[in-house]
């Protein structure tokens, strides 16, 4: 699906017609720069390429820094690859019947162009994708919400957060895979669906939108349309 890359700046909330409280995220999406458009007769399927963050140029390997400087770029830390897609962006429209969204259209992108948030608008529903903060090695309670073996009477006095019986014993005398323990938790790819856009600031390349989103303040996000 079409998106932009993004930084997760961190949550708040915003009042809405009923005065009701709405938790939400503030993201500072783009401006992201177009470093390569995939086509099929090159690479086999159709793709835009996005670049978002500065990079300082030493810290680039070359072949990267020459990359960018075919899109007319700077080095860019971020790069994500994304569906073919044009970018129309809305414009904000004040009437007599209230605020509406008039669409702009744009011409097919280019290489070197910029995207940012103007081709969202508030109102419409996106997908969010990111990383979860790392929380380490964890046990069964914290990573899969078991319940302890039980009580403490008869002895159990630090059973409390025990996994309990892993299996069989004798036969087949091993673990299955797959089985439910502890484990390093957090620091992986997650994806939340279905997120409502609130408020679209295009002045300061910011969107709110609705509800969690995974990983910690400051670090980079994906939303898709």
């Amino acid at each position: 699906m079409p998106g932009i890359i993004g930084k997760k700046v961190g949550m708040t909330s915003i009042y809405d017609a009923d005065r009701k409280a709405i938790p939400c995220t503030v993201i500072e999406a783009g401006p992201c720069v177009i470093t390569q458009i995939k086509t099929v007769e090159k690479d086999g399927y159709v793709a835009l390429q996005l670049g978002f963050g500065e990079k300082k140029e030493k810290n680039t390997p070359n072949p990267m820094v020459g990359h960018f400087k075919k899109a007319g770029t700077t080095p860019k830390r971020i790069v994500w690859e994304t569906e073919y897609f044009v970018a129309n962006t809305y414009k904000k429209v004040e009437g007599a019947d209230g605020v509406s969204y008039e669409v702009v259209k744009a011409a097919d992108p280019k290489l070197g162009d910029s995207i940012d948030v103007s081709v969202f608008r508030p109102g419409e529903f996106v997908d969010v994708i990111g990383t979860s903060k790392g929380k380490g090695f964890q046990g069964v309670v914290k990573r899969h919400g078991f319940a302890g073996v039980g009580g403490q009477t008869h002895g159990q006095h630090n059973r409390g957060r025990a996994p309990g019986s892993l299996g069989p014993g004798s036969t087949p005398a091993h673990v299955f895979k797959g089985m439910r323990m502890g484990g390093q938790t957090g620091n992986s790819r997650v994806k939340i669906q279905n997120l409502e856009v609130l408020r679209v600031i295009p002045e300061k390349n910011l969107i709110v939108i609705s509800g969690a989103i995974p990983g910690h303040n400051g670090g980079v996000i994906f939303i898709e349309k």
